[in-house]
């Protein structure tokens, strides 16, 4: 069977006559249908099983949106907080799942001890740990009884400050750590530091299931070759004893598209960005995989045709690119079995 899963950031979906941060910041009712009509069209251009939201402040509304799609099973583990002062202005925001299969589990991601301790977070109010959006773990039940973990995520925002390194390819991990970890005793990048501790904490999560068949949507809020997915990721990052061991992998890498009557000077084509700050791309939308699936891995695609119009996205759109990756199962069925890390 084929089962197509996306990661969708719906930027502000927040339903009149509520506003979200401050009080001008809202939709009025025809800007509403234009934006929910736009979202639609989206939903259906994905043609997935399987969406994880980032951005959901009105979770009603995007039930009913998403019912109305086919989506009969919608779950959030959080509910987006309205201001003490002002009961139409929203202060906060939760991620979302979709399924067209059943949901069986469905819970919130809590912070790891151990990783907290690691980043200094304290036990005061002001210095605990958090995480910004409560990330999804939901357990689905495909036909013939498989079971797919899936979890949705939306990592603390990098501020594109001076101190948020830009890696690629060919720095190592040692080389990264170096850097970072600098920034982080200097106390340069309060947001990294916390993404780095969500990061940590999804991967002590997710390896306690790694027998389980896993898939990861997420907006990281983090560039390609980041820091942040090597603590998603690596089991390296987290014991420097132990050898490159991934518990999660890029699916875009393991996708290479057919090319028909290949030009021979023809260069290997570029990843496309799923979001841009101040005119430039940046891959900040990704779906991981476990290991067990990357021979699975049938189709690849980022849906961002509305960015390419205009590169910062529109409230009546989105500001990022939808991505999409499609798994071919085979009819074998599965029983998970549960692991301590």
């Amino acid at each position: 069977m084929k089962i197509r899963l996306g990661t969708f950031n719906l930027f502000q979906f927040v339903e009149p006559p509520y506003s979200w941060y401050t009080k001008k910041e809202k939709f009025n009712a025809l800007q509403w249908v234009e934006k929910t009509t736009w979202i639609k069209h989206q939903i259906r251009l994905m043609d997935c099983d399987v969406i994880g939201f980032q951005e959901v402040f009105s979770r009603k509304a995007l039930k009913k949106l998403v019912q109305e799609l086919g989506f009969k099973y919608f779950k959030v583990v959080d509910v987006a907080k309205l201001s003490k002062r002002d009961r139409l202005k929203y202060v906060t925001t939760t991620v979302a799942i979709a399924s067209k299969y059943p949901i069986a589990n469905v819970q919130g991601v809590e912070g790891y001890l151990p990783s907290m301790e690691k980043y200094h977070f304290g036990k005061n109010d002001k210095e605990q740990f958090h995480f910004s959006r409560i990330p999804i773990k939901a357990m689905i039940t495909l036909p013939n009884k498989r079971e797919l973990l899936v979890y949705v995520c939306h990592l603390k925002s990098n501020r594109n400050n001076e101190f948020e390194y830009v890696f690629n390819e060919n720095h190592d991990l040692a080389h990264k750590k170096k850097l970072v970890c600098k920034t982080l005793t200097d106390k340069h990048s309060a947001s990294l530091k916390q993404r780095l501790c969500e990061a940590s904490s999804l991967f002590y999560d997710i390896v306690a299931y790694r027998k389980t068949p896993t898939v990861l949507l997420c907006d990281l809020n983090d560039k390609e070759f980041s820091l942040t997915i090597d603590a998603l990721t690596n089991s390296k990052y987290h014991d420097e004893q132990s050898a490159e061991n991934y518990v999660l992998q890029d699916a875009s890498y393991h996708y290479i598209q057919e090319v028909y009557n290949p030009h021979p000077e023809a260069k290997a084509p570029q990843r496309e960005a799923t979001s841009y700050f101040l005119g430039k791309g940046n891959v900040l939308d990704y779906v991981f995989i476990s290991n067990d699936l990357t021979s699975k891995v049938t189709n690849y695609t980022v849906f961002n045709a509305h960015l390419k119009e205009h590169k910062d996205g529109s409230l009546l759109t989105s500001d990022h690119a939808q991505v999409v990756c499609e798994l071919t199962l085979t009819d074998t069925a599965h029983t998970p079995k549960e692991e301590t890390s």
